[in-house]
């Protein structure tokens, strides 16, 4: 299926979002992908709290209604006393917003299109609008719609609000060039407790899009001290990912690597044969598959596979999991997202692999954040996510983390490269966990004691000269 992108152009977005307060707005619903029949519509749509449609004609109108309410086909007229309906014109500096008249309910809740009386969408399961000003809104023809009731795409949103900023951060965070530079030195100088083990390696998954291989390049860029892209990216509706990669991270230019290997795979999609298979997850996790693997669609790796390593040492498995998500979309996860999570999570408990969860794209997912990304632990929609998050996944919410990749930016900025590496410094706490766990199955004295090692940094402390943002 082809990638659901909103048809709505930036102006139009910011003129909608101007008869809300602090809200964000996910697309449920889009009639050209979806189909132009209230069947579609109901499918996607029921049951998903507040929403607005967004209608689109050729004579360069959006209009539409906002509801409260669910959808729920329950046959009734149902009361709304927040409903609108509203239209956006080319030609219009200011949207027009129609509330309800007065003793009239707000919409019919049947098994049609959104029928809000004055607007029916959908009429006929046809890409039309049903005009009828004076039911339950009322409003000049031309105006609302120029007159022209054919439909050049129709979509739903579901309508999100933000809340505020919270009084105190929900984690406290030093926002300083000294807490950068100790994050940095921390993870240089990482040394895992097992002696047959020279990085930490932790495997990235998530869904088409959430941002793994964008998080890699941040990291890349922030340790070489200039903006990088080793790691294909892209906004397409399949993978841009389709190999197994494990990248290692070099410290400036010409520096060494870091102890810590990160391993990008292909995105995980809703359809069971389509995106990263699931046994193949767990060839990895175990060790099993070696660099530049290319994935099948139509099969999982096999032990007599070109790319499969028959024996993987410990050194070669996952030591800590890194779920990613994209935090505008943690709303619309289907049930079949939220079951791939469920199996690939269950299968890396077995194995007794810590996992962490990776929130991507805070600043897109929220306008306080974007204004000033030091508001991300007092953003109450950014702690709601975290929360819903970690309630769907079964993951504590200590272990729910927000970051920021780089994107657009030509310069390192001292804000995100802290997120980044917090988020780095979990990720060898947890392999720690792991390395402590293998060392206690050992406690036997069936182990080589030398397995073992003192806690001697190998590389040498990172000094400011080092350091590409210390000044």
């Amino acid at each position: 299926m082809p990638a659901v992108i909103s048809s709505l152009s930036k102006d139009q977005e910011n003129n909608l979002l101007s008869l809300f307060s602090l809200v964000r707005l996910h697309l449920l619903y889009k009639a050209s992908i979806h189909g132009f029949t209230a069947a579609a519509f109901h499918s996607r749509c029921d049951k998903q709290g507040p929403t607005v449609t967004v209608a689109y004609n050729a004579a360069g109108f959006a209009f539409g209604a906002y509801t409260s309410k669910d959808y729920t086909q329950s046959g009734e007229a149902v009361n709304d006393g927040e409903a609108f309906l509203y239209s956006i014109g080319a030609e219009r500096k200011k949207p027009l917003r129609v509330g309800g008249i007065s003793g009239q309910h707000a919409f019919t809740d049947g098994g049609h299109g959104p029928h809000f009386g004055a607007l029916v969408f959908l009429h006929n399961d046809q890409p039309a609008v049903y005009s009828n000003p004076g039911t339950c809104f009322n409003f000049q023809a031309a105006e609302m719609h120029g007159d022209d009731l054919a439909l050049t795409e129709f979509e739903v949103y579901r309508v999100e609000g933000l809340g505020d900023l919270l009084e105190k951060p929900w984690r406290n965070i030093q926002w300083t060039a000294e807490k950068r530079h100790q994050l940095m030195t921390s993870i240089q100088n990482y040394l895992p407790d097992i002696k047959t083990v020279n990085h930490a390696r932790v495997l990235l998954v998530g869904p088409v899009g959430a941002g793994k291989s964008s998080f890699f390049n941040s990291i890349n860029s922030a340790f070489r001290g200039n903006m990088t892209c080793q790691a294909m990216t892209g906004t397409a509706g399949t993978s841009v990912t389709t190999q197994y990669r494990a990248y290692t991270i070099k410290v400036g230019r010409r520096g060494g690597n870091l102890p810590l290997i990160l391993c990008d795979t292909m995105g995980l999609e809703e359809n069971a044969d389509t995106g990263l298979n699931i046994d193949d997850v767990v060839s990895i996790l175990k060790g099993h598959m070696k660099d530049r693997y290319q994935f099948s669609t139509c099969s999982s790796i096999l032990e007599d596979s070109p790319g499969y390593k028959k024996h993987a040492t410990l050194d070669d498995t996952i030591h800590c999991m890194a779920y990613v998500v994209d935090t505008s979309k943690v709303s619309l996860l289907s049930q079949k997202m939220l079951d791939k999570f469920t199996a690939i999570r269950k299968k890396a408990n077995q194995l007794g692999i810590p996992q962490i969860l990776l929130m991507t794209k805070v600043d897109e997912a929220c306008p306080l954040v974007t204004k000033d990304l030091k508001n991300v632990y007092r953003s109450v929609y950014i702690q709601k996510k975290a929360r819903q998050l970690s309630e769907s996944l079964g993951i504590p919410l200590s272990y729910v983390l927000p970051v920021k990749n780089y994107s657009a930016e030509l310069e390192l900025d001292l804000n995100t490269d802290i997120l980044l590496f917090m988020v780095l410094e979990q990720m060898l706490n947890y392999a720690d966990s792991f390395f402590e766990n293998q060392i206690a199955d050992g406690q036997d004295g069936t182990n080589d004691p030398e397995l073992y090692r003192s806690r001697i940094p190998p590389h040498g402390v990172l000094s400011e000269r080092d350091d590409p943002k210390v000044v």
